[in-house]
């Protein structure tokens, strides 16, 4: 079976997409000769200006944005050295891009936020992950595809993103490296040196993340799933939403099995609109888990909230945008109805089986070439802004941006 045909719904269906548009590690390819010693990184010139920020340390990490191919304006680094206070987002209880717009306006921005309107864009999305040890080295690795097309109404046209890598060290936190999709903020390649663009809206890149790795060798990504968003009611409980609550598990999680204890205490609630998501999730001790929040009723009414955890069998260690759940798997949105990122599943399921459930770096890495998704498929629903193999053991990525798989990337955590 392929994948389904690509939908194109408004910018207000997606989770992170209603958020308003206004306002370290080096990688590893700094070209030196053998007896040179590579110069210090530094920041990208820009002469863009940050309206609603004043304070020192979130100027200093705004402006410690670089471009990492020079003057392309396609992937950018920052070391975000400010306080992105987790704790107050923990307690303000964000459950949608609305109360998570809230918190940055309230808790990071210096000055009175300015009246926003929503983004007026298309998307197409299909994401792909799995987690496996490396054959050769006995090092556990995490494959992942961020699969997200934008487009704008009426047009079509494809709006190009900027990825942007995000080193963060938070007091009494673990050390993390993460990947956000710009383009959420309405930031478009190239915007850090553009004229005109305000870049107040970075300070909330920490809540942006849609996969990581922490310096214990916890990652996690996040892929979408069809039908009614996540929303769990349990009044002993605080409610949290879906980036954030990856950031709180980057930040305090060393392990598959704590992510997933923490995860219990908190009520998911995935936006106010009609997409919901899964998480997929691996740490240095080999363990791996799907977290899924399912509910064997599908209505327009009637939400997922029951929590599943999916774990300890080999056909458990890839996931793309369908249920895998049992509950689900008679809905039109379970493995036996859906073809949502069926025909990449089936790829990963047989070429996994092929190596014996440990692929080597380098077949990892071929994988995901193999279910990358670009323009000229007609079966595909996304556009593959990046790829990903993490070491789970050396605490490592290793990345490719739309497709270029000669040129690589790699970041790590000191």
């Amino acid at each position: 079976m392929n994948d389904a045909k690509p939908t194109r719904m408004v910018m207000t269906s997606c989770l992170w997409l209603t958020l308003f548009l206004t306002l370290s590690l080096t990688p590893l390819l700094t070209a030196c000769s053998d007896d040179e010693t590579p110069a210090p990184p530094q920041p990208t010139p820009t002469n863009n200006g940050a309206v609603y920020i004043e304070d020192e340390d979130k100027l200093a990490t705004i402006y410690s944005l670089r471009d990492l191919e020079g003057d392309k304006g396609r992937l950018y680094e920052m070391t975000y050295t400010a306080d992105y206070k987790l704790d107050e987002a923990l307690d303000f209880q964000i459950t949608s891009t609305r109360t998570l717009q809230q918190f940055v306006f309230m808790h990071l921005f210096d000055r009175q936020s300015p009246k926003t309107k929503s983004l007026k864009l298309t998307y197409d999305a299909g994401c792909s992950a799995f987690a496996c040890p490396d054959k050769n080295t006995g090092h556990y690795l995490m494959g992942r595809n961020f699969d997200f097309g934008h487009f704008r109404t009426g047009t079509g046209e494809r709006i190009m993103i900027p990825a942007i890598v995000v080193h963060t060290a938070p007091k009494g936190g673990k050390k993390s490296v993460s990947f956000v999709d710009g383009q959420f903020i309405g930031y478009e390649s190239g915007f850090y040196t553009a004229e005109g663009n305000d870049l107040s809206m970075l300070v909330a890149l920490p809540y942006l993340l849609l996969d990581g790795i922490n310096e214990d060798g916890f990652a996690i990504s996040v892929l979408k799933l069809d039908g009614n968003h996540t929303w769990q009611k349990d009044s002993g409980k605080k409610n949290i939403f879906t980036t954030v609550a990856m950031r709180m598990l980057l930040d305090r999680a060393s392990t598959v099995k704590q992510a997933i204890e923490m995860l219990k205490e908190y009520n998911m609630i995935m936006d106010e609109f009609k997409a919901s998501y899964h998480f997929m999730m691996a740490d240095a001790t080999g363990d791996y888990a799907i977290v899924e929040y399912t509910n064997p009723v599908v209505a327009d009414d009637v939400y997922p909230e029951t929590m599943e955890v999916l774990q300890g069998h080999d056909t458990l260690r890839y996931v793309t945008n369908f249920y895998v759940s049992p509950t689900m798997a008679n809905t039109e949105h379970g493995f036996n109805q859906s073809d949502h990122g069926k025909q990449r599943y089936d790829i990963m399921k047989q070429s996994l089986k092929e190596y014996s459930y440990r692929p080597t770096f380098e077949q990892g890495m071929e994988l995901m070439t193999k279910v990358a998704q670009g323009p000229e498929s007609q079966l595909s629903t996304g556009f593959t802004q990046w790829s990903e193999i993490y070491d789970l053991t050396k605490k490592h990525v290793t990345m490719s941006i739309l497709r270029e798989w000669g040129k690589r990337f790699e970041f790590g955590i000191e």
